[in-house]
């Protein structure tokens, strides 16, 4: 069986693991006193953002004091956040005890002796609180939220919740652009409070020994594979996928990796920019220094025009500035991706 998997979100055989920032939001999450109790997890298409989530939500599944249910940005998500309490065996006796009749919406338990609760808000309220005085944690795990109607309805209550002291937790994914869409929402400015993690590159040792022990190739060899990923988990899947799966040596599969990277990554980020933050990725493509004034002048765009695109592709991931006054684009083959888009 191939180590290494194609599929998008689903946790891969050669995991690297980010531990500095799992554990971080692990630690706040699950201390007596938590830090904060929503976070959001950044990055750009295919950078382990759904990966992280999962893993999350792995650990803290491991404690019965803790509910984790996942939920659908498409779907009614109170609704969906109730009827998955409500179905759940191990919380069925403490919804009993407490007389909440949910019949009406639905689903849960009938009692012929409560009149039925008619309001999901309503429903959730009770639900929650008795949750929390029996000491129960309860995190949604959110994947690729985006500024919809269900969303912000979520959010917004979710933040009435969380001023009653429940013990409630949020954690979700989701593109910079949509995450930033959603916290400028007027009622949802409780999110810009709200930490958010950037999905950092892979380590590049750690690239190195799982391409070494998954694929039994020299250090030298392993090592110039992770130069050519650049910590970018989803070209650490492929470049490994397509060397096991034809077992060859990674100069040999490098046009099927550039095509794979081009058809399901590549393609929809460049759909998704905006023309002036193409014509920024252009400018830096065709750069040698890299330098911003360089990109800015090859771009024919005003300095002060040009950083607000820089920061714009900063934030989503796109380039990264290491060295003052200079840019670099972050995923690997990028570079020739944008030149192959040049017109004339």
């Amino acid at each position: 069986m191939n180590p290494f998997s194609l599929s998008f979100g689903k946790e891969p055989m050669n995991l690297i693991s980010r531990e500095k920032q799992k554990n971080e939001i692990l630690e706040a999450f699950t201390s007596e006193n938590p830090e904060f109790q929503v976070c959001m997890l950044t990055g750009v298409r295919g950078s382990g953002k759904t990966v992280m989530m999962t893993e999350i939500s792995s650990e803290i599944k491991k404690d019965k004091n803790w509910i984790v249910t996942e939920l659908n940005p498409e779907r009614d998500m109170l609704k969906t956040w109730a009827a998955e309490l409500s179905n759940r065996k191990d919380l069925f006796q403490i919804f009993k005890d407490a007389k909440i009749n949910l019949s009406f919406l639905g689903f849960g338990i009938e009692l012929d002796s409560e009149p039925p609760i008619t309001d999901i808000v309503v429903a959730l309220d009770r639900m929650l609180d008795q949750l929390t005085r029996k000491g129960k944690k309860i995190m949604v795990a959110l994947d690729e939220a985006v500024s919809n109607q269900y969303v912000r309805e979520f959010a917004s209550q979710f933040q009435i919740y969380m001023r009653k002291n429940y013990n409630v937790f949020m954690l979700m994914t989701g593109l910079y652009e949509n995450i930033y869409e959603l916290q400028n929402e007027k009622t949802l400015t409780f999110l810009y409070r709200a930490p958010k993690f950037a999905m950092e590159p892979l380590n590049y040792k750690l690239v190195t020994k799982q391409y070494q022990k998954a694929l039994g190739v020299s250090e030298e060899e392993a090592s110039q594979m992770a130069e050519i990923v650049k910590g970018y988990p989803y070209a650490f899947q492929v470049l490994g996928y397509l060397c096991y799966k034809n077992k060859s040596s990674y100069e040999n599969v490098m046009d099927e990796f550039e095509a794979y990277l081009g058809e399901y990554v590549y393609d929809k980020i460049w759909s998704e920019m905006s023309d002036n933050d193409r014509e920024v990725i252009i400018a830096l493509a065709k750069s040698e220094s890299g330098r911003t004034g360089d990109v800015s002048k090859i771009a024919d765009m005003s300095s002060g025009k040009f950083s607000v695109y820089r920061d714009r592709l900063l934030k989503k991931g796109l380039v990264k500035s290491e060295k003052y006054g200079h840019l670099e684009l972050t995923l690997p083959g990028f570079r020739e991706y944008a030149m192959e888009r040049v017109v004339d």
